[in-house]
């Protein structure tokens, strides 16, 4: 934990999600199956507050994302949400697509890797989310669906306009975004939207053989590698170089590289302690 702290403690229990850590994996479910796993207000808050959380907490290396039931996350409820937002003054919504906004932006510095386990449908925000984590392991009978434009919206949303073309290039992107058709698992396969596509009996174990391997492993070296690939998306070559350079002389002095000599020098596998 760090020690580090302000004054209040950290989130016993949250309400709109299951939350759990175990062994240094946390697991936050989505657990509206009956809807699809829609996000409401409290939903996206809950996300928000907990990333913010995650890293100072000290019991988690790993953050895997799953949905319950048939579907990853269907994006906003259209009656909680949607139908609420026709009511609400222009400062309300800017409020609102702020919030949202900072979920994704909280995926993304996060330092912990994120793995996000897709069953079923990702759409809308649901498919920002998936597209905002380190990992996306789908099912085979998985989706994503950019449906922004579908209704009526902006196709560029929740960071989506950033991040989707520098993970698929800017022409499949376009598309993408401005069509907002399903794309099946093969499809995000091929483009490289998918990380790793699996039978969807096999999903739930892929995700946890991947978060063990994460938390077992330098969790201080993967966890900085992250950081360094979103801080250097937008620098030149030549202030990525020194970020890295600076980088790397300060992990040359962590344990694990210490560790990682002193099992080499023995002839032994590294005990990793994430220092």
């Amino acid at each position: 934990m760090s020690p580090f702290r302000a004054s209040p403690g950290f989130t016993e229990k949250w309400e709109h999600f299951g939350f759990d850590v175990t062994d240094g994996v946390a697991t936050v479910t989505l657990n509206r199956p009956e809807k699809l796993n829609a996000l409401t207000f409290d939903v996206y808050a809950d996300l928000r507050d907990l990333l913010a959380e995650l890293p100072h907490r000290g019991d988690a290396r790993v953050l895997v994302l799953r949905g319950e039931g048939r579907g990853f996350c269907s994006g906003g409820d259209v009656e909680e949400i949607i139908g609420e937002l026709q009511r609400m003054e222009p400062a309300q919504l800017l409020e609102f697509t702020r919030m949202t906004g900072a979920v994704v932006k909280a995926l993304r510095e996060c330092p912990l890797p994120v793995i996000a386990a897709i069953n079923g449908i990702a759409a809308g925000a649901g498919s920002v989310i998936a597209l905002a984590s380190d990992f996306r392991l789908m099912a085979r009978s998985a989706s994503f669906a950019f449906l922004f434009t579908k209704v009526g919206l902006a196709g560029a949303d929740m960071g989506s306009a950033y991040l989707l073309p520098r993970l698929v290039g800017l022409g499949r992107a376009t598309e993408l975004l401005i069509l907002g058709d399903k794309v099946d698992a093969d499809r995000a396969d091929r483009i490289g939207l998918a990380t790793q596509v699996v039978d969807d009996e096999d999903l739930a174990a892929t995700a946890t053989a991947l978060a063990r391997r994460l938390a077992d492993g330098p969790a201080l070296a993967y966890s900085t590698t992250k950081v360094l690939l979103t801080r250097e998306l937008d620098m030149d070559l030549g202030s990525a170089i020194e970020l890295e350079a600076i980088t790397q002389a300060l992990l040359m002095k962590s344990a694990d590289h210490a560790e990682f000599y002193a099992a080499w020098s023995a002839g032994r596998r590294p005990v990793w302690t994430g220092r």
